[in-house]
């Protein structure tokens, strides 16, 4: 069997940068009390060794980030990469809370993009997932924000305003936000287009692509993640078989009876050394081969 390690994959600057800033804020607040406000990034083994630091994260899915401070009286709060709204900022500061910002600088520049525009007077097109953080932090700018999930969304705009900005999620199919953004130029043809999808996650979508066709594609990581999802939903174009796995304890020996080409990549939130033990096991596999301990030194 060839195991094809696919790059690049893993870890992105902005999930490095704020499990760094999760882990100097406890060495620069030993004692107090440590906050994430939802997860800091979709990985719970990520969530898990932070919360081994005492650090601990907030996360309710039926609950916005605003709602989720309601849980926080005092101590540190942490925002996540995803970004926040400018009212959960406020919330924090009217709390007394200490703020340590996470956000990912191009979940940023995608706020600045926006409130730029805003005062501008145009009307915003955001295209992404309802109810993912980073959406949710992006809708919380202003109520002229139109989120739009998918093709059949579009022909229920009803915006009058002639200057509008088409713009998304960074964390979105690169094949989806096209066969969008296409369907958007036909109707308002003089809009303003900006794409964001993040470089990270571009070229972790383009590799698969560039890959070939393939026996079997494992995608490493947290199936909440959503760019783990969709490297997941593009690589069915590209192999007979894709199994998304969140460590190598989930390989089933069954997928593997008789494939010659197995490669693995894995979303922008895995930490590395999940992924590495997934290639190093199907690198030397045999049969039924019992599998290693999951890695605890994940940070």
């Amino acid at each position: 069997m060839k195991v094809i390690s696919i790059v690049p994959r893993g870890y992105c600057k902005g999930v490095v940068n704020a499990i760094n800033i999760a882990k100097q804020t406890r060495q620069n607040y030993p004692q107090q009390d440590i906050y994430i406000l939802g997860m800091l990034v979709h990985n719970k083994y990520v969530i898990e060794a932070l919360a081994k630091l005492n650090i601990q994260t907030l996360d309710d899915t039926n609950k916005s980030r605003l709602e989720l401070l309601d849980e926080i009286n005092d101590g540190i709060v942490i925002f996540s990469a995803h970004g926040v709204s400018d009212q959960v900022y406020q919330k924090a500061l009217a709390k007394g809370l200490t703020i340590v910002d996470a956000t990912c600088i191009d979940v940023k520049k995608i706020h600045d993009l926006i409130k730029e525009y805003i005062n501008d007077d145009y009307a915003i097109i955001y295209i992404g997932i309802n109810k993912h953080p980073e959406a949710e932090g992006v809708l919380g700018i202003s109520d002229n924000i139109h989120l739009i999930t998918s093709l059949n969304d579009i022909s229920k705009l009803t915006l009058s305003n002639p200057k509008i900005l088409i713009t998304n999620q960074t964390t979105m199919s690169i094949n989806d936000i096209q066969d969008m953004l296409n369907e958007l130029k036909r109707y308002y043809p003089t809009a303003v287009i900006m794409e964001e999808t993040c470089q990270a996650t571009r070229v972790r979508q383009e590799a698969i692509t560039k890959l070939g066709l393939v026996d079997l594609i494992y995608i490493v990581g947290d199936p909440k993640s959503n760019n783990t999802k969709n490297l997941a939903k593009l690589a069915f174009k590209h192999a007979h078989k894709v199994c998304l796995i969140e460590n190598v304890t989930q390989i089933d020996h069954n997928d593997l009876f008789d494939e010659a080409i197995v490669a693995v990549t894995s979303g922008a939130s895995t930490p590395t050394k999940l992924t590495d033990q997934v290639i190093d096991y199907l690198e030397n596999y045999h049969n039924d081969e019992p599998f290693p301990m999951i890695s605890k030194d994940i940070l």
